[in-house]
């Protein structure tokens, strides 16, 4: 990970193509889960277990590391920690919200987290947003909506208790990616991703004790499928948004991350065979169509 983030590297230097990938990446994250029988504590815990050797070696083997890791201040360091609980905030309150409510209704609440972005952004870290950008980012979550809710009949069905773990969700997610536009510009990606992930495995080890969840003795199956998640969604996606959040903002991490129903639909036809009903083409490419245009408005500031 070390070379793709330096500045010669690959995410540096296609840090908004990598954010495409790693969003397509981490829209596999319903279809593996669905499939895992273990519970959404164990899978949280699985999947961080699995990831963080990745970003925990280099750091532990290289003396450069070391002393970069070293030189973090404290306030740093709580702040790090701060984005890998707010981390697993989002983790546990989506898997509670797909729970308790239908999938419909949780991913329109989830998918939100942009707005969340977009006021930190205006209100605390006082950057400027086009009103085209703005625009762009609205029509892409209208887009979403529709995606996933325009069967009313399904959107409907949602439970309340389910649908304030979604909203909770979006919550989480939007202050993890806010805190991450402030702390990668002065932490190292790969040093603030283990740090995150640790954070976030902590959290989750506490989660397994307190709510006395076995993490052994699930089906082989099970632990295949959790290996393929980690790779895929938690380094190929979660890794790669803050790695790409030192060259791009949050706000543009978050708003192509609201994208994720559209490769979710994508990803189902093409592994489960599900076909897209004629309401779902309709959002996705009025979702496409704002993200292309909000890539343009960005652009245009770089």
């Amino acid at each position: 990970m070390e070379n793709l983030e330096n500045k010669k590297g690959l995410i540096a230097r296609h840090a908004k193509i990598a954010t495409v990938l790693a969003v397509i990446f981490g829209a596999s994250s319903g279809i593996l889960g669905s499939l895992i029988e273990a519970p959404s504590m164990a899978i949280g815990f699985w999947r961080l277990t699995i990831a963080l050797p990745f970003f925990l070696i280099p750091v532990l083997f290289k003396e450069d590391k070391r002393e970069k890791l070293k030189s973090i201040s404290v306030k740093d360091y709580i702040w790090c920690f701060v984005s890998g609980a707010f981390l697993f905030g989002h983790f546990f309150s989506w898997f509670n919200a797909v729970k308790f409510t239908n999938v419909a209704s949780a991913a329109v609440l989830a998918a939100l987290h942009p707005l969340i972005v977009l006021l930190v952004t205006i209100f605390i870290y006082r950057k400027r947003v086009s009103i085209k950008s703005i625009a762009a980012i609205a029509v892409a979550l209208i887009g979403g909506a529709i995606i996933v809710g325009a069967d009313y009949s399904t959107f409907a069905g949602g439970n309340l208790k389910g649908n304030v773990f979604a909203f909770m969700a979006a919550l989480f997610m939007g202050l993890y990616f806010a805190v991450g536009d402030a702390v990668r510009k002065r932490v190292e990606g790969g040093i603030y991703v283990l740090l995150v992930f640790a954070s976030c495995w902590v959290c989750f080890t506490i989660g397994v004790i307190f709510t006395d969840t076995p993490v052994l003795g699930y089906s082989t199956n099970d632990y295949i499928l959790l290996v393929v998640m980690a790779f895929i969604c938690q380094i190929g996606a979660h890794a790669v948004f803050n790695l790409c959040i030192g060259h791009v903002s949050s706000l543009y991490v978050s708003t192509w991350e609201a994208g994720d129903p559209v490769f979710a639909t994508m990803l189902a036809v093409v592994f489960l065979q599900q076909v897209p009903k004629g309401y779902e083409i309709i959002g996705c490419i009025i979702v496409v169509c704002a993200l292309l245009y909000y890539n343009r408005q960005e652009s245009k500031q770089d």
